[in-house]
């Protein structure tokens, strides 16, 4: 069974066709990067439309849908749905510009253009269940972040800025066979650390100070996502004591996690260690989120997240203290959920590392 007929399985049987036009999804049902392209799926076939741009290359590529050569796309869509009599018409509603949607309805009047959730939200549903070629990538993507953690070890010490470190890592990176960023690298020394998601300056790493760094890589369009915080020198007695504390309450909440937990009670598993330990108002973003083709992608760990986690989804689990004026700890690793635990896709060693 392919993607497309997985999506219509969990589509209403009403639905004829379903447009989906955001680069992010029309990548994940047809396995090509591009910049633009529309694909018109139906039950029983699906018509990627694509230009003189991308034609050859997804010629090559897309085995999932028809490759139609895109020239004047709403007369093409026009003339498919007239041959099909297609009466209805699903869009991704959570990514589709009004825009766009108001040209779709002034363009096929006789056609409903169906604008609810319904499309987006069964197209989440599948991505946040990945299959075992969707966990190899991002198995792959994280080997690549890994290296360049590695890597980075023997480049920070004192004098260095904290964007030398970011540009390193993203070297690193990019040579071990990272497509591109998961997201933009942050690199925090000293104080700097004690903002969750801050941006590298030419701030330099003194000696005694904590170095935060979380990065990430994509491979084959799927992303990798970690933190690790190391310090410069010896840390004090209170920044190890802060740094052992959120590492146990990561390590509390890895070994809960499976398959049936809800979002909010992973969440509060981190959390109530750090509550526990009197740093609860230190730890103010949630416990983790979904990665795959996108950074931040369904299910979450967050204490508003009350549906339970499925087998084979992907979530970070990252707990963090920060004392503003002082530093932070934050420690990312990210786990495949299983019916009886989970699997710990990050390999990088989390005992506190003094370079």
């Amino acid at each position: 069974m392919n993607k497309f007929e997985m999506l219509f399985e969990r589509l209403p049987q009403n639905i004829e066709c379903a447009l989906i036009t955001s680069d992010i999804n029309r990548r994940y049902f047809t396995g090509m990067k591009s910049s633009d392209g529309t694909i018109a799926a139906f039950r029983d076939k699906a018509y990627l439309f694509i230009d003189f741009r991308y034609i050859e290359k997804a010629g090559k590529i897309v085995k999932s849908a028809e490759v139609v050569e895109q020239k004047k796309l709403y007369a093409q869509l026009g003339e498919l749905f007239r041959s099909r009599g297609v009466q209805n018409i699903a869009i991704e509603s959570q990514s589709m510009t009004v825009s766009q949607m108001n040209v779709l309805k002034r363009l096929f009047k006789d056609i409903e253009i169906i604008d609810t959730d319904v499309l987006s939200n069964s197209i989440n549903s599948m991505r946040m269940i990945k299959d075992a070629v969707e966990l190899e990538c991002i198995q792959k993507a994280q080997r690549i972040a890994e290296l360049a953690f590695d890597g980075i070890l023997g480049f920070i010490r004192e004098g260095v800025t904290e964007r030398e470190i970011a540009l390193e890592l993203e070297r690193l990176m990019m040579i071990n066979g990272a497509e591109a960023m998961s997201f933009d690298t942050i690199a925090l020394a000293g104080t700097n650390t004690s903002m969750p998601h801050g941006v590298p300056s030419d701030k330099k790493v003194c000696r005694g100070e904590f170095v935060l760094m979380d990065f990430g890589a994509v491979y084959n369009g799927y992303h990798s996502d970690m933190t690790r915080t190391v310090c410069v020198g010896e840390p004090s007695e209170e920044m190890r004591s802060v740094y052992n504390i959120v590492l146990e309450a990561q390590n509390a909440a890895i070994n809960a996690a499976k398959a049936g937990i809800s979002g909010q009670n992973l969440d509060h598993i981190a959390r109530s260690v750090i509550e526990e330990a009197g740093y609860g108002e230190y730890f103010g973003h949630s416990l983790g989120h979904g990665v795959g083709m996108e950074i931040h992608e369904k299910p979450n760990a967050s204490p508003n997240y009350k549906n339970p986690l499925n087998a084979g989804s992907v979530v970070t689990i990252e707990p963090g203290i920060y004392l503003a004026g002082k530093f932070g700890v934050r420690i990312e690793d990210f786990v495949i959920l299983t019916e009886n635990g989970c699997i710990n896709m990050t390999k990088s060693a989390k005992n506190i590392i003094s370079l």
